[in-house]
């Protein structure tokens, strides 16, 4: 079976993170972006994760649903062209903060379990260790190594993936607090890391330039703190419609149940660039190293990207694919397509409006940006926002690129464009 999964997300007991996360909305909005399956983020806080066991019931192995009692109020508000079958797997993010060869590290995880007994056991041994309470997202001063072989003894069968690798300060390929390499973090514990979150600022393009990375499947999640957020990046899998088919989708590098990633623009990635958001500065690389490293406006060291991070570490030339690469699809969210097109602010009553019209005339959004035929988009949303999508799908967008923690700003249309195209039909 085809299947569309977000698997890296967080709950509203996060840090900085809407009070919208709950298993209702999840469901809610899953269905509306067109996911099938949902990694119901942060479930080893405790609130959290006895929530989820309240209104969550088995389904496929180690799939879940929500209980129907928790789906009629939702229900209301989702349109009939979006209803599909809505599935959660209970993941986690760890944050493992850690000194291992002379090096403050700050790497981050995340764990998937196959079952809610999998998820108690790894909540008891993390809860030993540390404050498991105060943040969805538990900071630990454990080694990332160690984390992996608790994941593993609570189940041999539980997914462990660093997360966005290449961040400068959270990962274990990050610039500021990372390794050179994968083998440097988890040591004679690689073996049972299968896959590898690439994050919004790079894309599996990036990654095929390190040779080291051949092994390992490169996965896409959306990292949501909001509802809306799920599905920006996600993964499409066709293969049994459980657990045990997404694992080994994962694990066995025979099996090809693993299909595609839905990914970011990198460049609109937060840390694709280098730079220094105080002084309002970007960078790229080729500056930084003019610049000897420092912000050109006050003299402090910037913070160095994936770009040029990738750039430090690749043993591949550029346009060379990886031996097991995949495809992958580059979209921008339809709500800012529907923005760039209006000419107005995201957030605006207007984007808001048409969004919901479309996809109560055309289905979920992932449908609408990767396979609905352009003509019945003009048909619902007019020409530009037809030709908006057809600009992304083609890549043929600029985009001012992310900088060290400040999301790149994307344009798909210039000055006086719209109306050029308004009215003109030049689609078809």
């Amino acid at each position: 079976m085809k299947f569309i999964a977000d698997l890296h997300i967080h709950s509203r007991y996060s840090r900085a993170t809407s009070t919208d996360l709950t298993p209702e909305n999840l469901w809610l909005w899953g269905q509306r972006k067109g996911l099938n399956v949902i990694g119901a983020g942060d479930c080893i806080h405790p609130q959290w994760l006895d929530e989820l066991e309240h209104k969550l019931e088995p389904a496929e192995n180690g799939f879940y649903r929500l209980s129907e009692k928790f789906t009629k109020e939702p229900a209301k508000e989702l349109p009939l062209s979006c209803k599909g079958e809505m599935r959660f797997v209970l993941s986690t993010e760890v944050s493992c903060i850690y000194k291992k060869g002379d090096k403050v590290r700050k790497v981050h995880n995340v764990v998937i379990f196959s079952s809610f007994q999998a998820a108690r056991k790894f909540q008891k041994k993390i809860g030993e260790i540390g404050n498991i309470k105060s943040d969805g997202r538990p900071i630990l001063g454990l080694d990332a190594k160690d984390l992996l072989a608790i994941a593993l003894e609570c189940d041999p069968k539980t997914l462990f993936i660093p997360a966005h690798i290449w961040t400068p300060w959270f990962s274990v390929l990050g610039s500021k607090s990372g390794f050179d390499a994968i083998e440097e973090c988890y040591e004679d514990l690689t073996q049972y890391i299968y896959a590898l979150e690439t994050g919004l600022s790079s894309d599996p393009v990036m990654n095929w330039r390190l040779k080291e990375l051949d092994p390992f499947v490169l996965v896409s999640n959306s990292d949501a703190h909001s509802a809306s957020k799920l599905a920006r990046e996600a993964n499409i899998f066709d293969c049994e419609f459980s657990y045990d088919g997404m694992y080994r989708a994962l694990s066995d590098k025979k099996d090809k149940g693993f299909q595609a990633t839905i990914e970011f623009f990198p460049e609109e990635g937060k840390y694709h660039f280098d730079g220094h958001a105080a002084c309002k500065v970007r960078l790229h690389p080729k500056e930084t190293i003019k610049n000897k490293g420092l912000c050109p406006s006050c003299g402090k060291p910037v913070t160095v990207g994936v770009m040029a991070r990738v750039e430090e570490l690749a043993r591949r030339p550029e346009g060379e694919k990886a031996p097991r690469a995949r495809p992958f699809f580059s979209l921008i969210p339809l709500e800012e397509v529907i923005a760039e097109a209006r000419d107005v602010g995201k957030a605006s009553k207007k984007v808001r409006a048409l969004y919901f019209e479309m996809l109560e005339k055309l289905g979920p959004e992932l449908r609408i940006l990767l396979d609905l035929p352009l003509k019945e988009i003009q048909v619902a949303a007019g020409d530009v926002v037809a030709e908006g999508v057809r600009r992304m799908r083609e890549g043929k967008v600029s985009i001012a690129a992310g900088y060290d923690g400040e999301f790149g700003t994307i344009k798909i249309f210039g000055d006086g464009e719209r109306k050029d195209i308004e009215g003109q039909m030049i689609l078809f």
